[in-house]
């Protein structure tokens, strides 16, 4: 993983999305221009910040994946060295992989080693840096991605994670009504986009929920800062940050 260039997200993964925040900024995103809209003006998530909060890499390759002549199946036995009797379509469940691959047995072998890296990656693809709305399933096309740990790690990951997290912000924007709220029906690395808001308007961070000594000014990357806060439990405070949005009375320029 970290030939792959995948290590820096792991501190990360636990962090979950706040339902609330998250609708509060979708109601102010547009796909026209991939900015949030706000009293004082225009802004967005950058690459320099992906770069900065998750340690993802922002230049490099581009993610692309090139569909295999075999059928899913053989490719997943090849790679994973099993795969599910219920396998169509290559998608696969989260929960299948979680299961199938707890425990690394001590006496593995480099290949096993392998493979459980790569089902390890495969759901931290589909269960965070690319979730999906349904949020239990992840296509097999990326494990494509780990097959070779070197070529991954020429990938610029934080490019890619960023690009559909705005087509997922995009698709949520064109589908909300005035009375929706997003809930869990979102795509994308929600923690992503809750780091960012927390660290660019101080007025929406749970730092009331941490002590001062917890968090760590210059932690690397940045969003490991925040680790403290995760145990938050998060309440349905859409209407409550949709004021604070409508207000902003603090907008950190840079972080």
């Amino acid at each position: 993983l970290v030939d792959a260039g995948l290590s820096s997200v792991l501190p990360l993964a636990p962090l979950t999305g706040d339902p609330g925040l998250i609708t509060a900024l979708v109601e102010r995103w547009r796909p026209e221009t991939s900015t949030f809209h706000m009293p004082f003006g225009e802004v967005t998530i950058t690459l320099e910040d992906v770069a900065t909060l998750t340690g993802l890499a922002i230049d490099g390759d581009a993610v692309i994946v090139d569909i295999p002549d075999e059928d899913w199946s053989a490719m997943c036995l090849r790679l994973l060295g099993q795969a599910p009797t219920d396998l169509g379509g290559g998608v696969i469940r989260i929960t299948w992989l979680r299961d199938t691959f707890d425990e690394l047995p001590l006496s593995a072998s480099p290949e096993t080693t392998e493979q459980y890296a790569r089902a390890y990656a495969l759901s931290l693809m589909g269960g965070v840096l690319f979730s999906d709305r349904s949020g239990g399933s992840v296509h097999l096309q990326y494990l494509l991605l780990v097959e070779d740990w070197r070529r991954a790690g020429r990938f610029a990951w934080g490019a890619a994670v960023l690009s559909y997290l705005y087509r997922e912000m995009g698709r949520s924007a064109l589908q909300m009504t005035a009375s929706s709220s997003l809930g869990g029906d979102f795509g994308g690395w929600a923690a992503l986009l809750m780091l960012w808001t927390w660290e660019r308007f101080p007025h929406t961070s749970p730092l009331h929920a941490v002590t001062g000594a917890q968090i760590t000014q210059d932690a690397v990357p940045r969003g490991i800062r925040w680790l403290p806060a995760q145990t938050r439990q998060h309440g349905d405070q859409f209407y409550l940050y949709k004021l604070w949005f409508d207000e902003c009375p603090t907008f950190v320029v840079s972080i």
